[in-house]
């Protein structure tokens, strides 16, 4: 469900479309759209600090830099519309023909009825996203049910990393070196003060999950191993609301859809 999910979750992060609709809002760049968009069902009165411990891996600062200054630019309303609206726009545009095929509405109705039966106790980020009116028009609800989903993996995925002592920018660098990138080279680390970022590398080599050679010791891949398989256990329980029928015509139904966004986004 993963690889079915995920492409209709990254549509704000690599369609052009949503990050075009919030900046029309008056935001400066594409991170004060990502943040505008993210943290818009937190409200304008969550603090830096807060968003910062619930999106976790960003570095210390980072969300400083947009959050409140966002909300002095827009409403969080307005973001959640926007975002919206650019979303469903993008995916009209990758899936051309299929976006008024019958099968996505169905997909629509089936994800979102396993997204809503989600227990939210322990998911900041989830919750405040259920709380949001559901849209009814079918390529909005299809892309609202997905980022519910995706929103309620990334609060498991945080709570696996807490259980194994794996800190915000350190989980870029596991999963950096766990794909073969040196972390100097990584898209979302390259960017540091080269000193910060060494004292991470630094701190991950003596925990024993960073050989001398700069590559993951094999306790550090059990430990990404380990991450991955609680991750995936805290985010089956959607998915048990729905019957064996039903789960057998979502994948059916997502696999055209899913395979299109894969053909334009970096997965």
């Amino acid at each position: 469900m993963y690889d079915l999910v995920e492409p209709l979750g990254l549509v704000p992060y690599f369609a052009d479309e949503s990050d075009e609709a919030l900046r029309a809002l008056g935001l400066r760049n594409v991170w004060d759209a990502y943040f505008a968009g993210r943290a818009a069902p937190f409200g304008r009165d969550m603090p830096a600090e807060a968003v910062h411990a619930v999106f976790y891996n960003f570095a210390p600062g980072e969300v400083a830099r947009h959050i409140p200054k966002v909300w002095e630019l827009t409403t969080p309303e307005a973001a959640l519309a926007a975002r919206e609206r650019g979303c469903v726009a993008g995916m009209r545009r990758i899936l051309g023909e299929l976006a008024d095929d019958p099968a996505v509405a169905r997909a629509g109705d089936l994800l979102l009825k396993a997204a809503t039966s989600a227990p939210v106790g322990g998911r900041a980020l989830f919750a405040a996203l259920r709380a949001l009116p559901v849209p009814q028009e079918p390529v909005a609800r299809l892309w609202h049910a997905a980022t519910l989903l995706r929103e309620h993996r990334g609060d498991g995925h945080t709570a696996a990393l807490l259980v194994e002592g794996v800190g915000g920018t350190e989980a870029h660098v596991l999963h950096a070196l766990s794909v073969d990138v040196r972390a100097q080279d990584f898209g979302r680390v390259w960017h540091l003060p080269e000193a910060q970022l060494t004292a991470v590398i630094d701190g991950m080599r003596a925990r024993g999950l960073v050989g001398t050679d700069g590559w993951l010791t094999p306790a550090g891949r059990a430990t990404k191993a380990r991450v991955e398989a609680l991750t995936d256990q805290l985010a089956e329980a959607p998915y048990d609301a729905l019957t064996p029928t039903e789960l057998d015509t979502l994948v059916a139904d997502l696999k055209p859809i899913s395979a299109a966004f894969r053909k334009v986004f970096p997965m």
